[in-house]
This record gives structure tokens, C-alpha cells and sequence, in this order.
């Protein structure tokens, strides 16, 4: 599972200016984890990891909107004497996929009857009082920018980087394993690749994603005018792949005499 850099960075981020941030009041010599070519990668507090998540969401790296968000609520948090562990969580839960394309997604989730799997309301409740049941992360779990601009998937090709194939095939490799057997859906064709190749080439364990995965689903960028095609493409086989995988694990739990289960049994009969 993940290590947190948080310590590492928490007196950083106590002194950063206060907001609004531009870009060069974020992308610092301080913040600078990697460089390579016109890449460079800043951290931003993204380590926390759900095990427990029955869903796991995955992007292409956090953008500066998401960096911003993460380091303003890691800064408060500091400043309130919260623990850093619970920093970490917080400011992933705030920045994960924040802005337009948060809504574009739930709303695509909800035409594949997520809600009604997972007993909620809305979509809308995994990003808040129901947050327990998804893990949001990226291919690059930190903020990577190509010439001070967002990095979005293409120019470098994600895995003709080393420094991309780093943290692609050794950390997120690493993290999607603590999220063992979790449906995962992929936000980009980038992504996909990049998942089919780890399928194909460095297998993780428990269920192959090839059986779990909603490959080619598409990035809920506001930018991507095809979105709502891709999306109609392929609707009906990504609903059968969570239909399957999420009844099934329900089933599964229910089924199970352990406390958890109880605990799970009770909560879905209100």
C-alpha cells in the first residue's frame, strides 16, 4: 500500500501563500519530485488508498485544479491539528476528479445503475457520505505537467516515458493490488492501455482485469466532445461487467457469517 509522503512535506505546505495560487505559487522547486524532458512531477497529498472500496476510479494524473484543492485542504487541516493520516484522506476526497468533469462522471455512472448496486441514491454519494465504497487514484498518482501545462496522456505516450512506466507499472501496479478483486474503471483510452498492459504483461493478483475492468470508458473531460459517444458504444456490456462483479459480491457478503457482514446486512435494510 501506499507510503505517505505527508510528512516529508507538511511544513511546505503550513508556508505556503495564502490563495488564490497560480500556477508558480504551486509548481516549486520545494514540491518538485521528478523531472525528465519537459515533464515535471509535484507532490500533492494523493496517498491515502481504500482497500475496502468496491469500486476504484482511475484518471491519468491529479491537474492543477485538483493539486490546488488537495494542498489548500492539507493546509488547513495542518493549521487545525488534525492527524496527517487523516489529512491524507481528507484532501483526496475533496480534489478526486473535482470540478465539471465530477459531474459528467456521476452522471455517466448513473446511466449504468451504479446507485442501485452499490444501495445508494446517487452516484453523487460516493463522493461524499458513501466515499467508503470507491478509491479514486491515478495512473501518476501526483500531479504531472508537461511544460507547465496539465499532462494529458499523449506527447510523451504514457508508457514510452520512464518516468511514467515508473510509476504505472511499479506504483500503480502496487496500489491497484491493495484494491484487490474492485471493479475499476478507467477514465481515457490512456488509461486503458496502460491497464491492458499490466494485464497482459505483469498479471496482479486475484482476478485478472480483463474480467473487471470497464475498458474504454470514456475521459469525463468537458473536452472531450466524443464522450457521450464512446459512452453509448459501450454502455450495455460495462452495466453486464458491474451487474455481474457487484451482485456477485454482495451475494458474497451477505452470505458471510462475519461481523462485517452483519454490520453490512443491517445497513442496507434501512
Amino acid at each position: 500500500m501506499a507510503q505517505s509522503k505527508l510528512a516529508t512535506y507538511q511544513n511546505i505546505i503550513a508556508g505556503l501563500p495564502d490563495q488564490p495560487w497560480q500556477r508558480e505559487d504551486l509548481l516549486i522547486e520545494d514540491l518538485l519530485l521528478k523531472q525528465e524532458n519537459d515533464l515535471s512531477l509535484y507532490y500533492a497529498p494523493y496517498d491515502y488508498v481504500n482497500p475496502a472500496a468496491k469500486v476504484t476510479i482511475v484518471g491519468i494524473t491529479p491537474g492543477f485544479t485538483q493539486m490546488s484543492l488537495s494542498l489548500l485542504q492539507a493546509k488547513d487541516d495542518l493549521a487545525s491539528g488534525i492527524s496527517l493520516s487523516d489529512i491524507d484522506r481528507r484532501a483526496k476526497y475533496v480534489a478526486s476528479f473535482a470540478g465539471t468533469m465530477r459531474r459528467h462522471l456521476i452522471d455517466m455512472l448513473n446511466e449504468l445503475g451504479l446507485p442501485e448496486l452499490l444501495n445508494v441514491y446517487d452516484s453523487s454519494e460516493l463522493f461524499g457520505d458513501r466515499r467508503e465504497l470507491i478509491h479514486t487514484t491515478s495512473v501518476i498518482r501526483y500531479p504531472l505537467f508537461r511544460k507547465g501545462d496539465n499532462y494529458t496522456g499523449h506527447n510523451p505516450r504514457m508508457l514510452s516515458s520512464n518516468l511514467i512506466r515508473k510509476y504505472a507499472l511499479h506504483d500503480f501496479a502496487n496500489e491497484l493490488a491493495a484494491v484487490k478483486d474492485s471493479i475499476v474503471i478507467p477514465l481515457g483510452k490512456s488509461v486503458s492501455d496502460v491497464l491492458r498492459y499490466i494485464d497482459d504483461e505483469k498479471p496482479l493478483p486475484g482476478e485478472r482485469l480483463h474480467e473487471r475492468c470497464l475498458f474504454d470508458f470514456p475521459h469525463p473531460s468537458g473536452a472531450n466532445g466524443h464522450r457521450k459517444k464512446q459512452f453509448e458504444l459501450l454502455k450495455e456490456h460495462h452495466k453486464e461487467i458491474l451487474r455481474r462483479k457487484l451482485r456477485k459480491s454482495y451475494s458474497s457478503e451477505m452470505d458471510s457469517p462475519t461481523q462485517d457482514s452483519q454490520t453490512c446486512r443491517t445497513r442496507h435494510s434501512l
